[in-house]
């Protein structure tokens, strides 16, 4: 299926801005990605990108319209074609290897009303403030072991290779109820699962080939499948209190969770889990360095770190993009969407909006208030937010008294993504008090 636009009085945006705005290459640099989204705020908030080889689509940049599609997700839904961002020609290997649709995995993402309030009430309860603030005194023996281990290469280190991608990955697989033996290959298969378009996490057979990311997909999501089939089989039968039990013994619609739902759920929760939140770990620690009077507050008033861990959150938006389609024709910042129209939601623009943060290129902990949209909006507000808060809290208030300096080693780098997905690399030099 191509979508189609009104071709009358759309608004089309210069091609050299869309090429960046779609390309995963290009927030592996900000000062590539972050210029192009500040053009389209302030001469072209909604307009249409005609990219060769992508499906032509709106391009929402500005906070209050993603907001707006967001809340309606009657008028915008997810899955009526792919959630995220794909070429036609990925898109279309999709759909040959999985029955003509493009639903390869089945979780909250890939669902609508009212299938996705059915399947989000599962672990609602789960997710919820009181729920998730039990988990704290459990949370923080994991963050001291990490801090502690990254203390010890006292001199130089990487924080995301060294530290980040593992304190996230250590918690959530422990609420799964993973064995410790297998995170390695958890987070293999994450950094494979949100690095489809990088070359240096795709796998070597599927480097050259022109549907490499649908391809890596794919075999991703299978390897995790055949992996927590066995652990979902073990929970049926042995029901235990982690949160995969929960999901493995729940009920829709009087049955019991079907596989590629249940599947669906536990990767997204594995992959998202993490991923996002060990990438504002590292941006957080990266805008504290960049904007070092920003340490000075911290430690004149440690109970600002609920502020850092907002806008570190809001500063690095790990979520790039999601698609939404239009379900029928409708009016947004006085353009005419047509039904099926498909719209890229832009939220590292929406969370560098000036209408609603002054100096938002700025790292500013006292930022308040701080209304960014990392997490989404509206019915589809990511889960784990209050969980994500949590780590990230918990880990500067471990982190942070121990340190006598800390200074960058080097350039970050950052994954080839233009979906899921944030810091590859931070050098730091660090000396413990």
């Amino acid at each position: 299926m191509t979508t189609t636009l009104e071709t009358a009085v759309r608004p089309v945006i210069p091609h050299d801005i869309a090429r960046i705005v779609i390309s995963p290459k290009s927030y592996t640099n900000d000062d590539v990605i972050y210029p192009a989204l500040a053009w389209l705020r302030e001469n072209m908030p909604l307009g249409v990108a005609e990219v060769e080889g992508y499906d032509p689509i709106w391009i929402v940049t500005k906070h209050a319209d993603i907001r707006s599609v967001e809340v309606n997700a009657k008028l915008f839904h997810n899955a009526d074609h792919n959630p995220i961002l794909n070429d036609r020609a990925s898109d279309e290997f999709m759909r040959q290897i999985n029955g003509g649709s493009l639903r390869l995995i089945s979780s909250l993402t890939y669902m609508d009303p009212p299938e996705h309030a059915a399947y989000r009430s599962l672990t609602a309860s789960w997710f919820m403030p009181n729920r998730v603030s039990k988990l704290e005194d459990q949370i923080r023996v994991l963050a001291r072991q990490s801090v502690e281990k990254l203390l010890s290469f006292e001199g130089e280190c990487d924080f995301v290779r060294d530290f980040a991608l593992f304190y996230p990955l250590r918690v959530i697989m422990g609420l799964f109820g993973v064995p410790p033996e297998d995170e390695p290959r958890m987070l293999k298969l994450t950094q494979e699962f949100f690095g489809v378009h990088d070359p240096e996490e795709q796998r070597p057979e599927m480097v050259a080939d022109p549907v490499a990311a649908a391809k890596m997909w794919a075999a991703t999501l299978e390897e995790f499948y055949e992996y927590f089939d066995a652990l979902s089989a073990q929970r049926r039968a042995n029901p235990t209190d982690d949160l995969l039990s929960l999901i493995a013994n729940s009920q829709v619609n009087g049955a019991t969770i079907p596989r590629n739902e249940a599947n669906g759920y536990y990767v997204a929760i594995a992959t998202a889990g993490h991923d996002t939140t060990s990438s504002s770990t590292a941006g957080g620690l990266h805008g504290l360095l960049l904007y070092p009077e920003n340490i000075a507050k911290l430690q004149a008033d440690p109970s600002l770190i609920k502020g850092l861990v907002d806008e570190a959150i809001r500063w690095t938006s790990p979520v790039k993009h999601f698609m939404r389609n239009a379900t029928e024709d409708t009016q947004l910042r006085g353009q005419t969407i047509r039904a099926m129209d498909r719209l890229m939601m832009c939220y590292p623009s929406g969370n560098r909006d000036e209408e609603v943060f002054a100096e938002a290129a700025r790292f500013d902990i006292t930022r308040s208030p701080n209304p960014h949209i990392a997490f989404g909006f509206g019915p589809h507000m990511c889960l784990g937010q209050h969980l994500a808060k949590l780590e990230m809290r918990v880990l500067f208030e471990e982190l942070l008294p121990h340190l006598s300096s800390i200074e960058l080693a080097g350039e970050p780098r950052f994954v080839e993504t233009n979906f899921v997905g944030g810091y590859k690399s931070l050098p730091i030099r660090i000396k413990r008090r």
